[in-house]
């Protein structure tokens, strides 16, 4: 078998592969209890199961164009995808829709407790209570 055949076949493999993760990630978000464990769902099996059928056509196609390409792909979904996954859970937790229970540390509640106690010691106010120059509360736009 030619180098060709081979690349043919592994490309199809990591693409058949990588398809299955991207059902798997999509059966967890629907299946999944609570906003983290579906989050993980989102990020984790469906970014690998994107960068191997990314690589499978990569061993496909074979032209440096498309190589560029399918890199750039890639590499922005590594970089967007726990820039979102963050959004969400901190958006997720802010609201109050996760089970806080479950948590084995909440390390963000520590955080925003001493943040909202620096702020209001200082100064006798909220963070939602800040004034202006001229003793005016601060207009949002």
């Amino acid at each position: 078998m030619s180098w060709n055949g081979v690349a043919d076949v592994a490309g199809a493999g990591c693409m058949l592969v990588g398809a299955l993760l991207c059902l798997l990630a999509g059966i967890g978000l629907l299946r999944l209890p609570d906003v983290l464990s579906r989050m993980h769902a989102a990020t984790k099996p469906q970014s690998f199961g994107l960068l191997l059928v990314l690589f499978g056509a990569g061993l496909w196609l074979r032209s440096p164009i498309d190589l560029c390409t399918l890199l750039l792909v890639g590499l922005f979904q590594l970089l967007t995808s726990p820039v979102a996954a963050h959004m969400v859970g901190r958006a997720a937790y802010r609201t109050g829709r996760l089970d806080r229970e479950g948590l084995v540390r909440d390390e963000l509640a520590d955080v925003l407790r001493t943040a909202s106690s620096g702020r209001g010691a200082e100064s006798g106010q909220g963070p939602g209570d800040a004034e202006g120059p001229e003793g005016n509360p601060r207009s949002a736009g």
